[in-house]
């Protein structure tokens, strides 16, 4: 962060905080600061990009802290009063000293932020500039200037550069405007991601369509298949044992060599050839609804890269397409439906009208079903124990069900009731009443 900034904050910070209500990690490398009046910051110290920044809404924490580090924090700047916050030798370190009373004797502590490229570092020092805890030890193998708890903190050395002055018009403006510019960023990193892996899958989905066999080509197979194996079983006692080849006439009255591979039995490699014959028959009658639900996965995997690309947060892509566990363990041989999870409730979709069918007929009676109005579309199934859903699971399940059965943005209407009130007529066609009817729009 620049040195021009950093004095603003400290300026900014000066005027308008005179206590830490609440100091606390939300993340592996950010802090949380609220002053009091709830004047809220946050500090980054990323060593490829530490900043500070302010956002109008809260920030959660992503786990639980409770390194000694943490709890540090929390002891010693916990309802403190600020003494003092200045630019520490006119370097790019933030040093912010409080007085806060234990239940004994009064504690004078320096919050050090460091924004100074290899040293970046969080450390929380005592009034003689003694390391009480740091965000990150140094020991003496990985640098000249030590950072461990117990021993005074040697001073940065003091760089030659001239300090750029500038300055921005209202610095609190600008820090949202931080915040604003990192999510942004963060969230076409998050996207180029996630559309990363699903178009490998895409791709992949596409090699396989382009290569399944031709629904004519398994036919003409399987007809030549069916004709060698009666032409062997009609000829059965002009055969002998290992025998390379027959000649005989086809059905055209057309002379034809056939191959015998100096099989032992000419009748059981007929059965065999009877076999190959059906089974290609088989693969040509299903080799359609083969292609279709290979071609509706595909069509899913694309819809979903236009939704990760019209997400508007990092949250919405990651409902979207989570991340998988580390340690996941795959358990499940083929995937039924997709799956998606919201504020603790499972959400189903189907992509096609065998998932739709699947879908019906493995809900429960007190779960909520939703489709769009009076138009094809994918069923959508909340998994559902009670009478009554949250709002914004509903409006949640009714937005995931319109956009992955159009193609554009815009406003629909989607219908949903419980699973009892949904009469299966045919496949995926049904009848339901009661229902009621929610207006989307995105």
């Amino acid at each position: 962060m620049k040195h021009f900034l950093l004095k603003q904050i400290v300026d900014y910070l000066a005027t308008n905080a005179q206590n830490i209500k609440l100091l606390k990690r939300i993340d592996n490398n950010i802090i949380i600061i609220e002053f009091n009046n709830r004047n809220i910051i946050y500090v980054d110290i990323s060593k490829s990009n530490s900043t500070i920044y302010k956002c109008k809404k809260v920030l959660s924490s992503k786990k639980d802290f409770n390194a000694p580090f943490d709890v540090a924090l929390q002891k010693r700047f916990y309802n403190s009063k600020i003494e003092n916050i200045e630019l520490y030798n006119d370097d790019k370190i933030i040093n912010i000293k409080v007085n806060s009373s234990s239940s004994y004797k009064k504690l004078t502590t320096i919050l050090q932020l460091e924004f100074t490229g290899k040293h970046t570092n969080i450390i929380i020092l005592d009034e003689n500039r003694v390391i009480i805890e740091a965000l990150r030890h140094v020991d003496e193998f990985s640098s000249s200037r030590v950072v461990k708890v117990g021993i005074k903190l040697d001073e940065i050395p003091k760089q030659t550069f001239i300090p750029k002055i500038d300055e921005v018009t209202n610095i609190e403006e600008y820090l949202y405007e931080i915040y604003e510019e990192k999510e942004k960023q963060s969230l076409e990193n998050v996207k180029k991601q996630k559309n990363s892996q699903i178009d490998k899958k895409a791709k992949k989905l596409k090699k396989t369509i382009e290569s399944l066999p031709k629904k004519e080509e398994l036919e003409v197979e399987s007809n030549m298949l069916y004709e060698k194996a009666n032409l062997i079983l009609s000829n059965l006692h002009n055969i002998k044992p290992y025998q390379k080849s027959l000649k005989v006439f086809n059905y055209e009255g057309v002379e034809v060599d056939i191959d015998l591979e100096e099989k032992s039995s000419a009748s059981k490699y007929s059965n065999d050839l009877f076999k190959k014959a059906k089974r290609a028959k088989q693969k040509a009658s299903n080799i359609s609804l083969e292609k279709d639900n290979l071609d509706e996965k595909l069509e899913f995997l694309l819809r979903l890269m236009n939704n990760i690309n019209n997400a508007e947060s990092i949250e919405e892509c990651e409902f979207l397409s989570p991340k998988k566990e580390r340690n996941q363990i795959k358990t499940k041989k083929a995937q039924l439906c997709e799956s998606f999870y919201f504020e603790g409730f499972k959400i189903m979709l189907g992509t096609s009208e065998r998932e739709n069918i699947y879908l019906l007929e493995n809900s429960k009676a007190s779960d909520f079903w939703f489709h769009l109005k009076d138009r094809p579309s994918s069923h959508v199934i909340v998994q559902n124990s009670k009478k009554t859903i949250p709002d914004n699971v509903i409006e949640q399940a009714a937005i995931l069900c319109a956009k992955f059965s159009v193609d554009f943005a815009g406003t629909y209407e989607v219908d949903f009731t419980q699973r009892r009130n949904v009469k299966i007529q045919s496949g995926a066609n049904v009848l339901y009443n009661p229902y009621t009817t929610i207006v989307i729009k995105f």
